[in-house]
């Protein structure tokens, strides 16, 4: 049960590292699913497009706890949603290495996308609240935290491929550290984070301020999905080069978006979340065109750089704007600007697949920099 404990007898630094830890274990999850990704298509014996259409079910799964969960926290309370989600989404992990066929790893991986968007959704809720502790803005540092835990589970999960361990055992183990790190931060979480327990509405309509919000994350997640699927092929088609070299793009993408969340919240501070959202549209556009006018490798691993450090503080700072919503509870803003924002990631790297078929991937490359000035744009119309 939440108890009604005021804020300021919490000890900040505590919850701060108990909250950092728990989105490092929702990262660390879902990058360790992600690393065993071949394994699995291997050992099912799927084709490509076998896998393809088998990876939508994580999003669907993902979509439907949205709304689901912003009336849940709003009814409960972020802590005890994020404990439930959190325990869940480590458990549900070990059994996708059991599934011994497509359709069964396809439920599975509609129950792991609902697990981990609650628990996406709930941690984000507890690191608004842990903002309003410090009173400043601190949000990009958890997701950057979430993007270490990236890294950390791409590297365990290729030495566990290097060692020849089956996916289960490997994902038991990263279960096994998950649930190690709840005992150890759950008596450290926000009790009580403000307004979460606003009556709350499963259709609740989102004023201009939140769709808007939403609208800028989509814009971004768009840009990161195209860089999270694409920008490999822009390297190997475009630019023509080597095999080997084909991952640098998205190893220096990835590089500037981790660094960038860590010194975001300097800079926001300095400079104010508006500005901030005109500098990351800004530079996610110019790093597209760069790109794509400079079809040379050096001049194309800069221009991912920019992209990289233009999305890295978007969704961090609109989580952190929508979960200060005065008219709807936070649980259930951030699940309305998630849900709206969401649908980059669902629909954008298929849409550059229909542009470049009709056209050529530069010119959808382009279409994807009018989003990143879309953000900016945007961002010099609200009040934030």
């Amino acid at each position: 049960m939440l108890q009604d404990v005021p804020m300021v007898m919490i000890n900040k630094r505590a919850t701060r590292i108990a909250v950092s830890a728990l989105f490092f274990l929702t990262g660390l999850c879902f990058s360790s699913w992600a690393s065993r990704i071949p394994d699995i298509q291997q050992s099912l014996r799927l084709n490509d497009a076998g896998l393809g259409s088998l990876l939508l079910a994580l999003p669907v799964g993902s979509m439907i706890a949205l709304p689901l969960t912003g009336v849940l926290i709003s009814k409960y309370g972020s802590r005890q949603m994020l404990l439930i989600a959190a325990a869940a989404y480590a458990a549900v992990l070990p059994t996708l290495g059991l599934a011994h066929t497509a359709w069964e790893l396809s439920i599975l991986l509609v129950i792991f996308g609902f697990c981990g968007n609650m628990a996406n959704i709930s941690v984000n809720t507890q690191a608004v609240g842990v903002e309003a502790m410090y009173g400043r803005s601190i949000m990009a540092s958890f997701h950057g935290l979430w993007s270490v835990a990236g890294f950390t589970g791409a590297a365990i999960g290729t030495a566990m491929t290097g060692f020849h361990m089956a996916p289960v055992y490997h994902f038991l183990i990263i279960a096994g550290i998950s649930w190690t790190l709840l005992l150890l931060t759950m008596n450290h979480l926000v009790l009580r984070v403000p307004n979460e327990n606003k009556v709350p509405s499963l259709f609740a309509k989102p004023d201009n301020f939140l769709l808007t919000l939403g609208i800028i994350a989509m814009c971004s997640m768009i840009c990161e999905g195209t860089m999270f699927d694409w920008g490999g092929v822009y390297f190997r088609r475009v630019l023509l080069v080597r095999e080997g070299l084909s991952g640098a793009g998205y190893a220096a993408f990835m590089s500037t978006m981790a660094s960038g969340r860590f010194i975001a919240d300097y800079l926001t501070t300095r400079f104010g979340v508006k500005k901030m959202l005109l500098l990351s549209g800004s530079l996610t556009a110019t790093g597209l065109i760069v790109a794509v006018i400079f079809p040379y490798f050096f001049p194309a691993m800069f221009g991912f750089m920019l992209v990289g450090a233009g999305v890295s503080a978007v969704v961090p700072l609109v989580y952190s704007a929508a979960g200060k919503s005065t008219t709807i509870a936070p649980g259930m803003a951030l699940a309305t600007v998630s849900t709206i924002g969401y649908m980059g990631f669902l629909f954008g790297p298929p849409l550059i697949g229909f542009v470049a078929q009709a056209t050529s991937l530069g010119v959808a490359f382009t279409l994807i920099a009018v989003m990143g000035a879309a953000i900016a744009v945007m961002s010099s119309r609200i009040k934030i």
